[in-house]
């Protein structure tokens, strides 16, 4: 499965305004709570949230990747937001961020979920491929950069 094919432009956000983490995220779940393969925006919430008590997503470089696994899903559901701002996020390089993919599985569904983390990460250690995210102004440049940089990937 491709980012690009759970990624669509009315779950991107570009200028995302936000002074913290919780901020953001609360933001992104209600914009994935739009659709109809969320069952429930607060199960959702907390599946996000009491992943972030484990350990922060914020994995460096200016990007996190806020994720959880819950039945509150019937399929996976992704968004996608540059803030407008650098957050602090706690991040593990402890930079802030600015790039962040949220990423909602179905709880049963673990193998998926796992391979879909790591596509994204891979791409988001590219600094090419985050500036050009960064540089982005709109949800369709967003979706063609992922759309490009894939399609440089055989193996996806």
């Amino acid at each position: 499965m491709k980012i690009s094919d759970i990624l669509e432009e009315k779950v991107v956000l570009t200028n995302l305004l936000g002074q913290s983490k919780d901020e953001i995220i609360d933001a992104l779940v209600t914009l994935i709570s739009q659709s109809p393969k969320v069952l429930d925006k607060e199960r959702v919430r907390a599946a996000i949230f009491e992943r972030e008590k484990i350990m922060s997503t914020g994995v460096g470089n200016g990007f996190a990747i806020p994720h959880g696994k819950t039945d509150a899903v019937v399929d996976t559901v992704a968004a996608f937001a540059v803030t407008a701002e650098p957050i602090d996020y706690q991040s593990l390089d402890e930079k802030p961020v600015r790039l962040i993919f949220l990423l909602v599985g179905k709880d049963n569904m673990v193998g998926p979920h796992i391979k879909l983390l790591s596509r994204i990460s891979r791409l988001m250690n590219k600094e090419e491929f985050r500036s050009r995210l960064l540089a982005a102004q709109s949800p369709r440049e967003v979706m063609d950069t992922f759309r490009q940089e894939e399609a440089s990937y055989s193996e996806m």
